[in-house]
């Protein structure tokens, strides 16, 4: 793609010259046209003053006398010593009723009566020259005056007109074209230091930018590019803290497995053997845990636009989720019930991260619950928001412990959890624009909470 400042030009550009174009073809067809106006005045003109003098009251010898000297004196002009070079290309004849030609000068076209036609005419001569004629019959005084002009002197005129105005236009418009070329390039100048200046950057630089003074066009520019700057910072760091926190978590499982496995190699009886295979098959379900609560973890992205998601039927996601969960919490000898408000609407949420958070929090309610307890789930509808509760029968929680729920890799009581399903719970409430609570119900256990905004 062609540059921002080429791009300009060549459009400027090509307006200007359009506009000179059309600018310089009515000018010359106005010209054109009044030159014509013009010429034609001075032939209708010329041919009544020759009426006028030809019409003169005097003897018939004094107008022989007359048309002689006016012959001498057109047949003596030397336009190229004490005349103008234009007297050659005008001429005039006039004739008498008989068809007699009377008066005429030297350069005028040989022409019979007859064929002059009365007004305005255009004529060759047997030169080929083309002429443009006036002829004015004086029924009167039995005359026919004809006044012609040669039609080059009318185009040397226009050519005159076109060296005068169109050269010196164009030439303006060269220097107009430069002129704008720098003009360009300094308004340009600004975006030109941006793009420096991001050349200039270390590529693994994340800073933000910030060029002062700035034009305001280029101000939402720097404000995007921030933006994907933070994006990136926070994407970097989201994946810093994974690589970290898969290392720390898998460091231990990984060392228990190997111990296990060892065992397992050392033991003798056959009873010693199952034991520590029952163990090292718990470990690698537990590292499994681990490993897919890291990577669930990993998917959140908590400033993701909610208003982008598409819109969903709230209860009908939650019910596909808990008939998910049903066969898994009935092998592990529990009862499930849910209860839900009829007024339920659609909301603009992630229907995957519903399902993520429900299901962290049903698993936790399934591992403090007691053998055959009861889970129950609730979606209700609130003023702004929907309010998704888990409710088990365990043993619930301490108001000091609370807060440490929250914490990555913190596990009360549960040796086989991760200590990742709050904090992700946590991390959907935050991307859904609200909160997860803990409380102790008043039958005892413990109720999560998960607020979901009515967008």
């Amino acid at each position: 793609m062609t540059s921002i400042r080429r791009r300009t030009l060549r459009l400027i550009l090509g307006l200007l010259f359009l506009g000179l174009l059309i600018m310089t073809v009515l000018n010359l067809h106005d010209s054109n046209h009044e030159i014509d106006e013009v010429y034609d005045a001075q032939l209708a003109q010329n041919a009544r003053l020759l009426q006028g003098i030809m019409r003169m009251p005097m003897a018939s010898k004094e107008h022989a006398e007359l048309y002689q000297a006016f012959n001498q004196a057109l047949g003596q002009a030397a336009p190229k010593v004490d005349g103008h070079p234009y007297e050659s290309k005008i001429a005039f004849q006039v004739w008498n009723a008989q068809g007699e030609l009377l008066v005429h000068t030297l350069s005028a076209p040989a022409f019979a009566a007859a064929s002059a036609a009365p007004g305005f005419s255009d004529v060759t001569d047997p030169s080929s020259h083309k002429w443009r004629a006036f002829t004015l019959d004086d029924t009167q005084y039995g005359l026919k005056i004809w006044v012609g002009e040669r039609d080059d002197v009318r185009a040397d005129l226009v050519d005159r007109i076109v060296r005068h105005t169109v050269v010196p236009n164009l030439l303006g418009a060269l220097m107009l074209a430069a002129v704008i070329w720098l003009a360009i390039g300094w308004g340009l100048k600004p975006l030109e230091d941006m793009a420096a200046t991001l050349r200039a950057r270390h590529p693994g630089s994340l800073e933000p930018l910030q060029l002062m003074p700035l034009p305001t066009e280029l101000e939402p520019m720097q404000a995007a590019l921030n933006r994907v700057l933070a994006q990136i910072q926070e994407v970097m760091g989201r994946e810093r803290r994974f690589i970290a926190d898969a290392a720390h978590e898998m460091r231990t499982p990984l060392a228990v497995l190997r111990v296990h496995a060892q065992n397992l190699m050392e033991e003798g009886s056959e009873e010693d053997r199952r034991e520590s295979l029952e163990h090292l098959i718990a470990g690698v379900d537990r590292t499994t845990r681990l490993v897919n609560q890291l990577l669930t973890m990993a998917r959140i992205e908590p400033q993701t636009d909610t208003h982008a998601a598409p819109s969903i039927d709230l209860a009908a996601t939650v019910r596909d989720s808990l008939v998910q969960l049903t066969p898994w919490l009935l092998d592990q000898g529990l009862e499930l019930a849910f209860d839900v408000d009829e007024d339920i609407g659609r909301v603009r949420v992630n229907a995957a991260a519903i399902d993520i958070a429900l299901n962290n929090l049903v698993t936790n309610a399934a591992n403090f619950s007691p053998p055959h307890g009861l889970i129950r789930v609730r979606l209700a509808k609130q003023q702004d928001h929907y309010e998704l509760s888990v409710e088990d029968q365990g043993p619930g929680i301490d108001e000091a412990e609370r807060e440490r729920l929250f914490e990555r890799f913190y596990s009360r009581g549960n040796a086989q959890g991760a200590g990742l399903g709050l904090t992700i719970v946590q991390a959907i409430a935050a991307r859904l624009g609200g909160q997860i609570r803990l409380e102790n119900s008043h039958a005892g256990g413990l109720r999560a909470t998960l607020e979901i905004r009515r967008f």
